[in-house]
């Protein structure tokens, strides 16, 4: 910040009040604008204001308009003007990129924010043939308008709240009155408020900490970059997070059952439709339980299949020097390191380096007899099958659920793998998603939930 020079005006006392406690920071600037008599001091910080609207919303017209009472009246005008909140606040809204105007001893707010992260996004990780093909961008009003441009109901409510942590983001909830669960509203409004975090910088941080189970293994709420899918659950009585900076949002409640809902189910006829949910829950049972069923079949219970195909898995295992448990475990952790791979690499080598990386360790791996022919067909089949379903979370949750019912089994046999399914099914009928049962069909709104007001 520069210097005053003694023919500048003096800027008010509550401007250099501010400025003694942004000394730290190189952009603050205060800005006197001075002809024929009209006087007005700016304070902003210079890397958060559009330097464009600033010119042309506040320095042009104050040299155009005759008096300084027009000016006034113009400022107040203006749809971007906002109350003046208290002093903390008003230094976190500097920040954000609000302009401070002092005129005749009179102090106007206005909102003349630089953005450079309103770029819809195209979809990345719920990817679609037919309906939208773009996402949400990392800026809250472009998104906020996003939902209000492809939802125009009247009863459609949209709350904001700032965060008590460094980043001091702003947070939205949007919902439909007329179907919203108003004791799950009621849940996420209070645990919003009462979040006490030193750092959310996305809606991934924001839905670990309002759930407060950092050990839970099935998530309980959805992240989400599709609008579609957005509006689908408003629709469906769910409420809405999203996070200033993010371009996910958070869906909650949710249930098991929503996870396994791929919005291009809704573009299809029912047939269509219904085929593709088959395959996805044919793929869920195909990567959780089939390296379990391997190792049932091949040391526990061969008898459970017919003899031939029994011939053929023990025959394809033979010079393997280790039990099929070590087996799958070896293949299945190899797979899991080709998948880490392929996020981590940057895009343009993931792919060749993940695929040729797949090929050559399961031809070695077979020549060198340390897995079996079979063995390389279930894992690769478990690999396609976790990939089939819609949402990311839930498939990571089964990559774990399906190491744990390969110990259950490698210990206990057909026994183990049928206790620890049965455990899972329990594990999910009791758990919850901020009050609502997680392991159920659908949802009856109760006849005596009121209207939430905005609070």
């Amino acid at each position: 910040m520069g210097k005053r020079t003694d023919g500048e005006p003096k800027p008010p006392a509550y401007m250099n009040e501010l400025a003694q406690k942004l000394d730290s920071s190189f952009d603050v600037a205060q800005v006197p604008l001075v002809i024929k008599g009209k006087e007005a001091h700016l304070f902003y910080l210079k890397t958060v204001v559009d330097s464009d609207k600033l010119q042309s919303i506040i320095i042009k017209p104050f040299f155009e308009l005759a008096t300084i009472t027009h000016f006034e009246a113009y400022l107040n005008s203006l749809p971007n003007k906002t109350e003046i909140p208290p002093t903390e606040e008003l230094l976190i809204e500097l920040t954000r990129g609000f302009l401070l105007v002092a005129i005749q001893n009179k102090f106007i707010f206005l909102e003349l924010r630089k953005v450079h992260t309103d770029t819809v996004q195209e979809t990345l990780m719920e990817s679609t043939i037919h309906g939208p093909q773009f996402a949400f961008s990392e800026d809250l009003s472009t998104n906020l308008n996003i939902i209000r441009q492809n939802y125009h109901g009247t009863s459609l409510a949209m709350n904001t709240y700032q965060l008590n942590d460094r980043s001091n983001r702003m947070v939205a909830i949007l919902y439909d009155e007329a179907s919203v669960n108003k004791n799950v509203l009621r849940i996420i409004k209070k645990k919003i408020r009462a979040l006490k975090v030193p750092l959310i910088q996305s809606s991934g941080d924001l839905g670990v900490f309002l759930t407060r189970r950092k050990y839970t293994l099935f998530p309980t709420t959805i992240l989400s970059e599709r609008p579609d899918r957005i509006i689908y659950n408003i629709t469906g009585g769910k409420v809405i997070i999203m996070v200033d900076g993010s371009p996910q949002s958070i869906i909650a409640p949710v249930t098991f059952f929503d996870y396994m809902v791929s919005m291009e189910d809704n573009y299809h006829t029912y047939w269509v439709s219904l085929f593709g949910t088959l395959l996805g829950y044919f793929g869920l049972f195909t990567c959780l339980l089939l390296p379990s069923i391997y190792v049932v079949v091949t040391s526990y219970n061969p008898e459970i299949m017919r003899t031939e195909l029994a011939l053929t898995v023990t025959g394809s295992r033979i010079g393997v020097p280790y039990t099929s448990f070590i087996e799958v475990l070896f293949m299945l952790v190899f797979m899991e390191l080709l998948t880490e791979a392929s996020i981590r690499l940057p895009k343009a080598v993931s792919a060749t380096a993940t695929t040729v990386g797949g090929l050559i360790l399961g031809t070695a791996a077979t020549e060198a007899a340390l897995a079996s022919n079979i063995m390389i067909i279930l894992v690769a089949a478990v690999a396609i099958s976790t990939f089939v379903i819609p949402i990311n979370e839930l498939s990571f949750s089964l990559r774990i659920s399906r190491l744990l019912l390969i110990l259950f089994t490698s210990l206990f046999g057909l026994n183990g793998l049928i206790v620890g399914f049965l455990f899972l099914i329990m594990l999910l009928t009791n758990k919850e998603s901020f009050g609502e049962p997680y392991f159920k069909f659908f949802h009856m709104p109760k006849k005596d939930e009121k209207k939430v007001t905005n609070e």
